[in-house]
């Protein structure tokens, strides 16, 4: 569901891409970052809703960046004012989902530390993560689900361009994944596209 430290993502050929917008930056996570992971890391208010742990130490999350975060399908979300990485997103393919996908799909999965929250910052991250996965992966539909007692990141998810698909999935993965339900999210960028067209026809007519 979301990027924390319960799996480590497939690996693909574009470990050097970076995104912006004027407020955020997306790049690699390093070594270095372990002291801002653990601090927004460590809240009970964060893990838990993405379905992992709160991490106990800065040791701890330092292995976490080397095991999980280092692959090419995981970037931090670093603040542009301060360089400090504030967050996590990242995609997963077929292979590692949690959830069923097609051959061809992927599932993004996003966190962000608490102070940072209700600014704007999730949705302009996710799209980021979003254009990266149509432009540069061409992945035929992307997928994203989140715990249903955390709307918010629902209504991120719509701002989105994704729309929720009915299913109520259980992620045995997740913490906290047996007992509660996720709610299944999809972006289509053809539908996306079909809808785009279907606008600009209307407003040149």
């Amino acid at each position: 569901m979301t990027e924390g430290g319960a799996r480590a993502p497939s690996p693909t050929p574009h470990i050097n891409d970076n995104m912006e917008t004027a407020t955020i930056l997306l790049r690699r996570w390093r070594e270095t970052d372990s002291e801002a992971l653990y601090k927004y890391a460590s809240d009970p208010e964060v893990g838990p809703r993405a379905g992992w742990p709160a991490h106990r130490s800065v040791e701890e999350s330092l292995e976490i960046i080397r095991s999980v975060f280092t692959n090419d399908s995981t970037w931090a979300i670093v603040l542009r004012e301060t360089g400090e990485a504030i967050g996590c997103i990242g995609y997963y393919t077929h292979a590692t989902s949690n959830i069923d996908i097609g051959t061809h799909d992927c599932e993004v999965g996003y966190w962000l530390g608490r102070p940072y929250w209700n600014r704007g910052i999730c949705t302009e991250a996710l799209r980021l993560m979003v254009d990266y996965c149509v432009d540069v992966m061409h992945f035929d539909n992307i997928y994203a689900d989140h715990f249903t007692g955390n709307p918010a990141s629902g209504r991120v998810m719509e701002k989105c361009g994704f729309v929720d698909t009915g299913r109520l999935n259980t992620c045995s993965q997740l913490l906290g994944g047996d007992s509660q339900m996720v709610r299944v999210y999809r972006y289509s960028p053809e539908e996306q596209q079909a809808g785009g067209n279907m606008v600009s026809k209307h407003t040149n007519s």
